[in-house]
This record gives C-alpha cells, structure tokens and sequence, in this order.
C-alpha cells in the first residue's frame, strides 16, 4: 500500500511541474508578444499553435526557432509573421518545444 501512495505522490508531481511548465512557456510567450497574434486553439492573425504543432514535429525545432526570431511569410497564408528579435535562440527553442507539445 504505502508503494502505491508513493507512486501516486511522484506521478501527482510530475503532472503539476509540467502544468507548472507549461504555465512559465505560456507567460513567456505573452511576454514576447507572441499572444498578440497567436492563440494556443484558434486562428487569430497566425495560426493557432495547435495547428502548428498538427503540422509539424521535433525535426523541425530548429528552423521554427528561426522563424520565431527572424519572421516568415507564405506557409499559414499572405500574412507574413514579423520578425521578433527580441527573443534569444534559447527562449524560441523553449517557444518552439511548447508548441509542439500542444497536440
């Protein structure tokens, strides 16, 4: 029995540290003015990033990073996504990690 309690105590904190995760990914997002033209569930300028995350997979990490600093065009439509240079390559990676994991 107490094994059982102690799983379920383990697995009860490794679910809150990637809700608690997830929440830091979401606030830097909001941070970098990423919300102002994403949502994570519905278009709203760029694509919703569960769209994104549909679309493509782990390969792709490194050049949706770069598109997340230097900006894009012609791939979700004629609205081309800015440049955001204000984001370091560590913070996109992190971006772009979340992302994906919103399947």
């Amino acid at each position: 029995m107490k094994a059982i309690y102690v799983s379920l105590l383990a697995a009860a904190g490794v679910i809150s540290a990637g809700a608690a995760q997830a929440a830091d990914e979401s606030e830097l997002a909001k941070s970098k003015g990423c919300l102002a033209c994403h949502a994570v569930d519905k278009k709203v300028v760029g694509p919703a990033y569960k769209e994104v995350a549909k679309k493509y997979t782990a390969k792709d990490e490194a050049m949706l990073a770069e598109k997340v600093i230097k900006g894009g065009k012609g791939v979700w439509g004629p609205v081309p996504m800015p440049p955001n240079a204000t984001v370091k390559p560590e913070e996109a990676t992190k971006l772009v990690k979340w992302i994906l994991s919103l399947k």
